[in-house]
């Protein structure tokens, strides 16, 4: 549970209006109480009076009745406050109507969930999207749960990470596990710095809660081989990026928070975190088609997909499906298929591959005639100069699409086109916000639904798969996704 104290601006009595306009109303009527105890020719002087010699004459009037009147208000008064210390007034004298209300700052304490990050007030226990309990218990068990101690070094974090990564990918290939998985503690110091009213979407919580279920439900580590993290070097970024793109990522690392975009942010690690998700998509790719493992699931951040030639946006840095594509052709692969099942459309991916006969990108998505983030994706856009036909857009019109609306685009478009087009690799961009109660998505894919999708894929290209986590920012929807794809 995070808690914020909220500063909100209000009157101690229950009053609507400001202090201002609350005094002159006040001292509007005593004004014409006050000119009754004039004669004519005084009235007519006072039309000019100011409101300082005004409120001075009623000091003068009421000064008698406020000797007698004792108040014992403190200086700032909460509504809380004025209930608990009713005797602060003089029970004697019923008109309080001489009583100027102060202006006073309220604090209103309010918890995020951690689940959706949706906000709740504090005397909710159940957050009102998606019902988790305040007190969730959600990141507190399994492995990699713990969050990373501020004072804690880089470098010994990454030693360690290293060290017990490598020690476990040994014990795992010993057994001859067939499913790897690509995770590292360091892409949780990828975090956004500065304090907003929301929680970013895209936060470490996402990784923590994934790597936490799949340990708590026997699956990593222990069936799945664990691949080592290293960071993507700059020649294969460049097969992917342009050298201005990556310089201006790299030139993150020497500040404490920066922003591509206004929903995109960096801190001084996020340079070497996406690196490292793109180091580990291109490692799983070459293990998996080399047939050292059968397929891969790349728990990784920040995500990828709406990262272009040369632009970060949507929360992505590095395209790391598009890596994982290219490392797969550099392994051997000829031609390569990519499905994104991510609720936005992954315009960066199409970008990239637009004019690449070699890779045939398929995107199901949110749409909405480009009104829903990022606009782009409409069933027209086929791919340019030579390579028309190679990207294929099923742009929802709406939200709400679910598991019937899916499973009929995969057996209608997407398995037809993808069997004749005959992959060598398939690499599924895996956002999960267009999971039932996702408040970004809006859709209703439940878990089961992106199962028989996942299992539909591993027809293709030999069972040679790899999942690469996109988006997706409820937890347990990424959490029962990623479980049921991996299981």
């Amino acid at each position: 549970m995070v808690s914020e104290t909220v500063q909100g601006s209000c009157v101690t009595n229950g009053g609507t209006k400001s202090n201002e306009s609350f005094k002159r109303k006040h001292l509007g009527s005593d004004e014409h109480a006050s000119a009754s105890r004039h004669d004519s020719s005084d009235a007519k002087g006072d039309i000019g009076t100011s409101e300082r010699d005004i409120a001075a004459n009623i000091n003068e009037d009421t000064q008698a009745d406020d000797a007698s009147k004792k108040v014992r208000l403190p200086k700032e008064l909460t509504f809380q406050d004025m209930y608990n210390n009713q005797d602060a007034f003089d029970d004697d004298d019923e008109d309080d109507s001489d009583w100027e209300p102060v202006q006073k700052h309220i604090e209103i304490l309010k918890w995020f969930c951690t689940n959706c990050t949706m906000v709740n007030l504090d005397d909710v226990f159940l957050c009102d999207i998606c019902g988790e309990h305040k007190e969730s218990g959600i990141l507190r068990h399994g492995f990699y749960a713990s969050p990373f101690s501020p004072e804690v070094e880089l470098v010994q974090v990454e030693s360690e990470a290293t060290g017990r990564e490598k020690e476990i990918w040994s014990e795992a290939s010993a057994s001859n596990c067939s499913t790897a998985v690509g995770f590292d503690e360091r892409m949780l110091l990828h975090s956004e710095v500065e304090i907003k009213s929301h929680p970013h979407p895209e936060r470490p919580d996402r990784l923590r809660a994934i790597a936490a279920s799949l340990s708590a439900a026997g699956i990593f580590p222990g069936k799945c081989c664990l691949i080592p993290a290293r960071e993507i070097t700059l020649e294969e970024l460049q097969m992917v990026h342009s050298s201005e793109h990556i310089e201006v990522v790299e030139l993150t690392r020497q500040m404490f928070s920066s922003y591509f975009t206004p929903d995109t942010y960096a801190n001084e690690h996020s340079a070497h975190a996406a690196r490292l998700a793109a180091g580990l998509c291109a490692d799983l790719a070459s293990a998996i088609f080399s047939g050292r493992v059968r397929n891969g699931f790349a728990l990784v951040r920040p995500p990828g997909h709406h990262a272009g030639v040369t632009q970060a946006m949507g929360f992505c840095l590095h395209n790391n499906a598009a890596v994982a594509a290219l490392a797969a052709q550099a392994a051997g692969a000829k031609k390569v298929l990519i499905v994104d099942w991510d609720v936005h459309h992954g315009n960066g991916t199409q970008e990239i591959f637009d004019q690449n006969k070699s890779v045939l990108y398929i995107s199901l998505h949110r749409h909405e005639g480009g009104k829903f983030y990022p606009g782009t994706g409409s069933a027209f856009e086929v791919g340019t100069k030579g390579a028309e036909g190679y990207c294929v857009n099923i742009p929802w019109s709406r939200g709400g699409v679910g598991d019937n609306d899916y499973i009929f685009a995969f057996q209608h478009v997407v398995l037809p086109i993808a069997s004749k087009f005959a992959p060598d690799f398939t690499i599924i961009s895996a956002g999960f916000d267009a999971a039932r109660g996702d408040p970004l998505g809006c859709c209703d894919v439940t878990p089961a639904g992106y199962t028989q999708m996942t299992h539909m894929l591993s027809t293709l290209s030999g069972g040679k798969l790899l999942v690469v986590l996109e988006g997706g920012f409820v937890v347990y929807s990424l959490l029962f996704g990623t479980v049921q794809i991996i299981i």
